[in-house]
């Protein structure tokens, strides 16, 4: 059993080094987080051979594998269209949970349709008395040399220009895709006048999108900054306002540092204004966190700050946004769980009130007052 787990991780593990789905793993890193690109890696890998060694070869005989190859190639090249449109990407990146996770996880696998992975599997599950032991071996092969993608593509994404790592992306995704095409279509269609109007067309496409998306980035760049030194300012805010609700080592004996609740809030506001990156890529549980007794007043000021400036500035709701999640720590300190935030102050207030009818009024009278400034 361990012999087929390893001998299929081996094979897939050396067969895909340097091959088109570790480049894909690295441009994908440079646009979504780590864990949602390598979520999507397993589904996708997992699904492709999965039904490779289900069906054995029985899938060739039912669709040409050169079609699927060229439905393969037809689908990185729009892929690689689409990341060069500005809305299509922020709509992709506001689903969070769940578009990235889907986009990569069709990507590999259709990626690898008739790939040699995917026949490798085949031969392995043939031969093989624990199937499912060979499809866990192919796809932790993939996984690793993914992984060894995505380091490298967070390495170099970090340092390159958001606009830059989009082209990247757009001229690999519509590079392999090409290859995949006019390798698997008939040769009677491979000709000059034909490959010359290809080639023309997405010249063009590409051109006119890359234009126009340094053009949407030039004229959201002063937008861009105003928000930063807003969150900026906020977040120096907040700080002072935990140093206060921090009731000190004199009232409840050592400090735990970011072990406490209070602590964990201070601290990821202090690395995210240190960093200038308000996104965390780790959030921790905070119930499991140390909770004292802190100063309520104080801590309903705060979130009233925090619930008026969201709604008024527009900040992300995605949770690992550092100001949610020093929004939530204060929730839980003055209400002893994390409410329901969808951007409807009515809701948020029929939720807080709900857990503590004063203190709920407190915080909506806090944030009308704050929302009038």
């Amino acid at each position: 059993m361990f012999s087929e787990l390893f001998r299929a991780f081996f094979l897939i593990f050396v067969a895909e080094m340097g091959d088109k789905t570790q480049i894909i793993a690295m441009t994908f890193a440079g646009l979504f987080q780590i864990k949602e690109v390598i979520t999507g890696v397993i589904l996708g890998v997992a699904l492709n051979h999965g039904i490779a060694i289900a069906l054995g070869r029985f899938l060739s005989k039912i669709v040409p594998m050169d079609f699927i190859q060229i439905l393969a190639g037809i689908m990185f090249v729009l892929f690689g269209i689409m990341s060069l449109k500005e809305r299509a990407t922020e709509e992709l990146n506001s689903k969070r949970n769940v578009s990235p996770i889907f986009t990569v996880a069709m990507a590999f696998f259709i990626g690898e349709l008739g790939d040699k992975t995917q026949l490798t599997a085949m031969s392995l599950s043939a031969v093989s008395v624990y199937p499912l032991i060979v499809l866990m071996g192919t796809t932790l092969g993939m996984v690793a040399t993914s992984a060894m993608g995505i380091f490298v593509g967070k390495l170099i994404g970090s340092k390159i220009p958001d606009v830059s790592v989009k082209i990247a992306s757009s001229i690999i995704f519509i590079f392999i895709g090409t290859i995949k095409i006019i390798s698997n279509i008939p040769e009677s269609y491979i000709n000059t006048p034909n490959l010359l109007i290809y080639f023309i067309m997405l010249l063009s496409i590409e051109v006119y999108l890359i234009r126009s998306l340094i053009k949407e980035q030039g004229t959201s760049q002063s937008a861009i900054k105003r928000a930063a030194a807003l969150l900026y300012e906020q977040t120096n805010e907040l700080e002072e306002i935990l140093d206060d609700i921090c009731i000190g080592e004199e009232s409840c004996g050592s400090c735990v540092g970011d072990s406490c609740l209070i602590g964990y809030a201070r601290n990821i506001l202090k690395n995210a204004r240190n960093n200038e990156n308000y996104i965390i890529e780790d959030t921790v549980n905070m119930d499991l966190l140390i909770k004292k007794v802190y100063n309520v007043n104080i801590a309903i000021q705060a979130l009233g700050m925090i619930v008026a400036d969201s709604i008024k500035n527009g900040w992300d709701k995605n949770e690992h946004f550092v100001v949610n999640q020093v929004r939530i720590s204060l929730e839980i300190v003055v209400f002893g769980r994390k409410l329901n935030f969808s951007g409807s102050l009515d809701d948020y207030i029929f939720d807080a009130k709900k857990e503590n009818h004063n203190y709920g009024s407190i915080l909506e009278k806090t944030i009308l007052r704050l929302s009038m400034k």
